[in-house]
């Protein structure tokens, strides 16, 4: 999830671990580890792009890594502090570490680019439950965590607060699976009374909220969008596709970046042209504008030296219109269907 989180989540960890003992150095030390795993993001500078997105939440996101990190951390931080009076031991800072390192992925395992914890195993648990930023979960931890910062330390008060926390926001977490599980049955309810074949479903929450979901829908020639809020005045849910035009990569699909490519989609993606480039949109994390056929990751193939190669592509947004975007989005949360709609010739219903 989004950083504040993570710092949020690390420093309540670190005070339930060691808070009562060295006061808020727990909360201090347990947001910098909860930050640790992150640091992945700067392999970007040195990685082509696939290579780069391969690496995202990879070996610093799994449980090896907070295995072995964790005493490091818990020596070197005990040498630092050894001179002090009653200092937690090698092995209290080593617990620690090692929760906040390690709660930090069991959270990103909710969202939709989810974890490789069990690295080295080729495999990334992604669950889809939680959109990456959710203020619901984050802003009453937040409070919450702040209050006991500032509340005496090693009183109840404090690690009532700090309890609280953890248990508003694991509360919410178990909520939104519940909430998956609905919207996942009102969606597959909504394509068979439609009499829709497909192949499968995955579904997940929109941006900032576990209200408004989203489920793409694989068919034979192409993948349906479709959007359900619980506010919405009935369950008829309207179906916009998206031509898969998989057919444009037959000649160059076997190409080292372009295969690991298509890996990393879990295949949920869809061709597009950009002028003469050939352009591979990730359909997971869904589009601008209902409808609009753009979506928030795209990546475009090119020949360079001879070898086709991968570019991310940067998303267009223009932040002015931010103001307008959140309007239409929190709209189409309460119901209204047409406020992220854009005219499509390929609306279903």
């Amino acid at each position: 999830m989004d950083s504040l989180t993570q710092i949020v989540l690390g420093a309540a960890v670190g005070e339930a671990a060691l808070g009562k003992k060295v006061g808020n150095k727990a909360m201090l030390w347990g947001a910098i580890a909860g930050t640790i795993p992150d640091l992945d993001v700067i392999g970007r500078r040195f990685l082509n792009d696939v290579s780069a997105l391969e690496m995202h939440r990879g070996i610093s996101h799994s449980l090896l890594f907070s295995l072995v990190a964790a005493p490091i951390l818990g020596w070197l931080l005990h040498t630092f502090h050894k001179n002090r009076k009653n200092e937690a031991t090698t092995k209290e800072w080593s617990w620690l570490f090692f929760l906040a390192l390690v709660t930090h992925p069991l959270l990103d395992c909710h969202t939709t680019w989810g974890t490789q914890f069990f690295w080295p195993f080729d495999l990334r648990i992604a669950y889809n439950n939680i959109n990456v930023v959710d203020p619901i979960y984050t802003l009453p931890f937040l409070v919450l965590v702040l209050m006991a910062l500032f509340t005496r330390r090693g009183s109840d008060k404090r690690v009532k607060y700090n309890r609280l926390g953890l248990i508003i926001s694991s509360i919410y977490m178990v909520i939104t699976i519940g909430f998956k599980g609905l919207t996942y049955q009102t969606f597959k309810h909504s394509l068979e009374e439609q009499h829709i074949d497909y192949k499968q479903i995955s579904t997940r929450p929109t941006m900032f909220n576990s209200i408004l979901w989203t489920a793409n829908v694989e068919t034979k020639d192409s993948f349906l969008i479709g959007y359900y809020s619980f506010f919405d005045p009935d369950k008829n849910i309207r179906f916009i596709g998206h031509a898969k035009h998989q057919e444009q990569l037959d000649l160059i699909r076997n190409e080292p970046q372009v295969k690991r490519l298509l890996k990393i989609t879990k295949g949920w993606y869809a061709i597009r042209a950009l002028g003469d480039t050939v352009v591979i949109c990730d359909l997971r994390f869904g589009e601008f504008e209902e409808g609009s056929d753009q979506f928030v990751f795209s990546h475009k193939i090119v020949k360079e030296d001879n070898e086709w190669v991968v570019h991310q592509i940067d998303p267009k947004f223009d932040f002015d219109d931010l103001p307008k975007f959140m309007g239409a989005l929190f709209d189409r949360i309460r119901g209204n269907k047409d406020a992220l709609k854009k005219p499509s010739k390929n609306e279903r219903l």
